[in-house]
């Protein structure tokens, strides 16, 4: 028997907590957050796994991009930020990440993290697609990693509260405004954390997809939590699919195969032996975009030219092998436990899905539409635009982190505890749960083979409302927690279910094709640049897409 009067549930929580800021997610922004609004008082950092292990950060194989010589400059990267994201960046963040990346790089360094230099000393840097200049920073193919532990020694030297294998489930309101969050602990037990400012830094969902390169934490928990508690959301149907994940063994389909593979001069062929890019970018062949390679690589496959893992090629066997031993070991390592030594042979890839480009609307400070909840990295939206350049989102973790973590730790003081009203009905959606009838794992696995089938990287009206269906199909069925170790889980699946249907209504809101995002049933007449839409919006109060006036 469970009782969910909401003061019984307050007085018996098996913990709760006051602070001045809560940071919640562990990644690169998070991180990066957590640093900054420590200065300001006491600050907690909530982790659904482990800080440094889990989230995309860690994960992060090719680099960061930052200016760092006089042949480059910040209008270029602006330029290729703004071009590769088919102008639907926000001109603004864009603006702060290209001039302040420099400068969270010489923090990075200062504090330790050793990247690649060159022989005079400086760091090294190497082409990514889209680029002008060979401006993405790297320590070999694990850069992320680097970046990732460098940040974990910096929160061992600070004063902030750590919250491990913690799961929030759902952000506290009061008049409107965050004031903390409700969390389950390993056990399933029930934490209260009330907070002066609440960051959000919960990285991507891509999970929702049949293959992702997204870890298991990637399920889009902040997308859904500050769609609840009333934020807006921009540009969620702009989901990039990573061009090069790994198509076999089964159990490594979509594994990432970083793009620094192709920035060493790593070559795509098809099953004929074909370097197949000349007929998508004549110019900057395996250089191109992420959303055109994707594309191009998903078309030779579906026009018959694919490899016998339904794949193709990525050969980077004319390389010197100690070049691939020296700048791309994880990938090397990671082929020869498949059976495959790349300095010899082609790797076989294929689309994968890996980022959502859109996210909750926020500011320069990292504001997002609700008072007290700010917004980093990932989750957030507004930087990338319709497509994301590799290296960029290693800097976006960097400079939004710190900005909103600035910001959260300058907020001020509220008065107060946590409001008995704001927490009334958790304990009926866990026991909900606990009586429920449906396997999780059923419930996720129908909803990935929908999202990947109807909403992938081509998509029409017809595939979009049949995913779409399903997934509001699936919302009638209520997950089962066999213990209170799984409500957290039933938790997840009901994001995930949120997430999903926040990408299907973007992507039919977007009649056009821009970017990750294309529509095989619109015809589009105009170039990116002079589009009629802005951002797609969704929030709790309507949804719809912005106008805009195009010079003639």
């Amino acid at each position: 028997m469970y009782l969910y009067n909401a003061r019984y549930i307050k007085m018996h929580a098996d913990v709760e907590v006051d602070c001045h800021v809560l940071v919640i997610g562990s990644g690169g922004a998070g991180a990066r957050a957590a640093l900054e609004a420590s200065q300001y008082g006491k600050t907690v950092l909530v982790s659904r796994t482990l800080t440094g292990k889990g989230g995309c950060t860690p994960m992060a194989e090719g680099g960061y991009n930052a200016v760092l010589r006089n042949a480059d400059s910040c209008p270029m990267h602006v330029a290729d930020t703004l071009r590769g994201g088919a102008y639907l960046n926000d001109p603004a963040l864009v603006d702060i990440l290209v001039r302040e990346s420099p400068e969270r790089m010489a923090d990075l360094i200062r504090w330790g993290a050793v990247f690649d230099v060159t022989d005079s000393r400086e760091i090294a840097q190497r082409p990514f697609g889209g680029q002008q200049f060979p401006r993405t920073c790297y320590a070999g193919d694990r850069t992320g990693h680097e970046i990732m532990a460098t940040l974990v020694e910096q929160l061992r030297s600070r004063d902030i509260e750590q919250l491990q294998e913690t799961t929030v489930i759902e952000l506290l309101l009061d008049g409107g405004r965050v004031c903390g969050a409700a969390m389950l602990d390993r056990n399933g037990g029930l934490l209260l954390c009330r907070a002066d400012a609440t960051v959000l830094a919960t990285g991507g969902g891509t999970r929702v997809y049949d293959i992702s390169t997204n870890c298991a934490a990637g399920t889009g928990d902040g997308f859904a939590l500050g769609y609840r508690a009333g934020a807006e959301l921009i540009d969620m149907e702009m989901v990039q699919f990573h061009p090069t994940g790994a198509v076999y063994p089964y159990n490594a389909r979509g594994r990432l195969i970083t793009e620094a593979v192709r920035g060493e001069g790593g070559l795509l062929l098809n099953a004929e032996g074909e370097r197949f890019m000349h007929r998508y970018d004549p110019e900057r062949m395996e250089l191109s975009t992420r959303d055109v390679v994707a594309r191009a690589i998903a078309t030779e496959i579906l026009e018959g030219r694919g490899t016998p893992h339904n794949g193709v090629y990525l050969d980077v066997s004319h390389l010197p092998a100690p070049t691939i031993e020296e700048r791309l070991p994880i990938m090397l390592e990671q082929f020869l436990a498949f059976g495959v030594d790349i300095r010899k042979e082609p790797m076989e890839v294929a689309p994968t899905a890996h980022h959502i480009m859109g996210g909750l609307r926020i500011t320069p400070s990292g504001q997002t539409t609700v008072p007290g909840l700010f917004a980093c990295g990932e989750v957030a939206g507004g930087v990338h635009g319709a497509n994301r350049l590799g290296g960029n989102a290693l800097a976006d973790t960097q400079v939004f982190g710190k900005r909103a973590g600035e910001s959260a730790g300058r907020a001020a003081k509220q008065s107060g505890a946590i409001p008995i009203s704001a927490i009334g009905a958790i304990g009926a959606r866990l026991e909900r749960f606990r009586a429920g009838s449906v396997p999780p794992i059923a419930i996720i696995e129908t909803l990935r083979r929908a999202m990947w089938d109807g909403a992938g990287i081509f998509r029409t009206e017809a595939s979009l409302t049949t995913a779409g269906e399903t997934v509001a199909s699936l919302k009638t069925r209520t997950p089962q927690a066999r213990t209170d170790r799984n409500l957290a889980e039933c938790c997840t699946v009901e994001n995930m279910l949120e997430v999903a249907g926040l990408i299907v209504r973007g992507a039919l809101l977007r009649r056009e094709s821009r970017g990750a995002h294309v529509r095989k049933d619109v015809r589009t007449a105009w170039e990116p640049a002079q589009s009629p839409y802005g951002h797609t919006f969704q929030s709790r109060s309507g949804e719809g897409i912005e106008q805009r006036e195009v010079a003639a």
